[in-house]
């Protein structure tokens, strides 16, 4: 299970080191993708395979479907940590996010999200404003 927020950056070659705490699960190798949001998504090969699976079976007879399988799948790439625990991120993906260098890995159970850092700080404060009127619709 992926959880925490972990500040780290992105090498001039596009490394980024894996927090150590999920190095151990992601060392089989892993799928990275456009996120939603502003983000990236990072999946282990197993998580992946059940999103993919999910992603491959919404009809293609939606436009909708067919642009967030494009987003999700078209974007994907495939990367095995080094033995530091560096993935590389390919320059699309740094560019959809907007990574520059700073980012923030932040554990959301199944996955974790690539954050570029000012956009992570300010998402999360909108976020974090909004909290309760979430908690309120989404909770029962």
């Amino acid at each position: 299970m992926f959880i925490g927020e972990f500040t780290h950056s992105v090498d001039d070659k596009g490394r980024l080191a894996v927090p150590i705490k999920f190095r151990g699960a992601l060392a089989q190798g892993v799928v990275i993708t456009k996120g939603l949001d502003g983000c990236l998504f990072l999946y282990t090969k197993e998580e992946w395979e059940k999103v993919a699976e999910k992603i491959n079976a919404m009809p293609v007879s939606q436009s909708n479907a067919r642009a967030f399988s494009r987003l999700m799948l078209g974007g994907a790439m495939d990367s095995v940590p080094d033995k530091q625990g560096r993935v590389n991120l390919p320059k699309y993906l740094m560019a959809y996010a907007g990574i520059k260098s700073s980012v923030i890995v932040a554990g959301l159970v199944n996955r974790l999200e690539i954050w570029d850092s000012k956009v992570w700080q300010e998402y999360k404060a909108k976020t974090e404003k909004d909290a309760e009127k979430m908690a309120e619709e989404l909770f029962i």
